[in-house]
């Protein structure tokens, strides 16, 4: 497999579960303003979405979209338990955290990013953020993840994405809880090699 990355990006959701599930896999930069890969492939062509991540599969098909990706590498490695076990009451509470994480908090941070988004945009995007991140930092009040007792994808898309606060100047000082999950992620192997191989540590 080849995850196609950009670093800190989404795309650094997938990278901590492959490493997390012990996968064999390569990875390929890519440069999302210019839809080049660092290998100079027309990454448009790879995946037509023109944004990453994006997983080319052993067969040679690439499936898109971080929630469904990280699912994907769960499911390969089901001794690693990073998704409950199908069917389970917490398998679709990782489900739910998977799309809130990616429609609530994910695509707010995008007006954000944007140096085209007006004064207004951004004070709503942050407005929405600090709604959503107080309910994420509300459930993980008293527990170390989002579901059960372990770690699974959905609190590696959480920590990547709670990530961008520090890039756009968003305050996390607010929630102690969300804070203190940061910081246990983030002291994770899997975690720390992803960020590594992705250029973010020092």
């Amino acid at each position: 497999m080849k995850l196609y990355f950009s670093p800190g990006a989404c795309s650094l959701s997938p990278h901590i579960a492959l490493l997390e599930a012990g996968l064999a896999f390569t990875t390929e930069r890519v440069d999302i303003r210019k839809k080049l890969t660092a290998g100079g492939a027309d990454f448009n062509a790879i995946n037509p979405k023109g944004y990453v991540p994006a997983l080319q599969l052993d067969d040679g098909s690439v499936l898109t979209e971080g929630p469904a990706i990280v699912q994907y590498i769960a499911d390969l490695a089901p001794e690693k338990q990073l998704t409950p076990a199908a069917g389970s009451a917490e398998h679709y509470q990782l489900l739910e955290w998977l799309n809130f994480i990616g429609t609530e908090l994910h695509k707010n941070f995008g007006p954000l990013f944007n140096p085209a988004s007006g004064d207004d945009v951004k004070a709503a995007a942050r407005a929405t953020l600090t709604r959503r991140f107080g309910y994420a930092a509300q459930r993980l009040e008293g527990r170390e993840y989002l579901v059960g007792e372990r770690f699974s994808v959905a609190d590696g898309y959480l920590f990547t994405v709670a990530n961008w606060a520090a890039v756009v100047r968003f305050d996390l000082a607010a929630w102690p809880a969300l804070q203190a999950f940061q910081v246990r992620i983030a002291a994770r192997p899997a975690v720390q090699q992803a960020m590594r191989d992705e250029g973010l540590l020092g």
